[in-house]
């Protein structure tokens, strides 16, 4: 295997092992299991559970690419390498490195109030600090920057659909997360979306 399947191995390694500690960890200490998926309410139900088994079949191409194993989950049609040069494969290194930083600092950051889904029972406190000064959304900015990274390292049809509709949906996840945010902390949350951009620079 080569530099890069290595370093993919080493990217899915890294997000999994995060979630899975600070899930253990958060309920350990707090009482509360922090992965709500499933939670919303009719529509939103469903497309939160498409969306978390889209994500297992992506961690699962990326490992079977990096493994190099002839084991093939979709039609030769989807697995057709784009066309790239080796620069793009170091592009997507270079885009992936900030977005695992940014990931880390917002998991640390996170404390307790981390969720994955819209904890209505439950909810944390609202943070703002460390990177959530810079964006409101760290971790989706994060994965944005991963799932370009891993389309630009294997450039496959299936990574370049997927990269597509996983912005098309995190984008729509943060407005109806913001609704809730909204309703959940009034003034102090409109005060922090005046300071802090929803993903970079916007």
């Amino acid at each position: 295997m080569g530099f890069f399947n290595y370093f993919q191995i080493a990217v899915i390694a890294i997000l999994v092992c995060t979630i899975a500690g600070k899930a253990i960890y958060s309920w350990r200490v707090t009482g509360i299991f922090p992965i709500v998926i499933g939670r919303g309410k009719g529509a939103w139900r469903v497309v939160e559970l498409l969306s978390f088994v889209a994500l297992i079949l992506w961690v699962s191409e990326v490992l079977l690419r990096a493994f190099q194993s002839r084991v093939d989950m979709f039609p030769a049609k989807i697995n057709v390498t784009v066309p790239h040069s080796p620069a793009f494969r170091i592009a997507g290194l270079v885009l992936i490195l900030p977005g695992l930083i940014l990931f880390l600092l917002a998991f640390l950051n996170f404390g307790t109030s981390w969720r994955i889904g819209i904890d209505r029972k439950t909810p944390g406190s609202l943070v703002t600090a460390g990177v959530f000064s810079i964006t409101r959304n760290p971790i989706y900015v994060a994965f944005i920057a991963i799932f370009l990274g891993i389309l630009l390292i294997n450039g496959t049809w299936f990574f370049l659909i997927f990269a597509l509709l996983a912005v098309v949906a995190i984008h729509f996840q943060i407005l109806r997360e913001e609704e809730f945010l909204k309703k959940q902390y009034g003034k102090s949350y409109a005060e922090y979306c005046r300071h802090a951009p929803r993903y970079l620079i916007w």
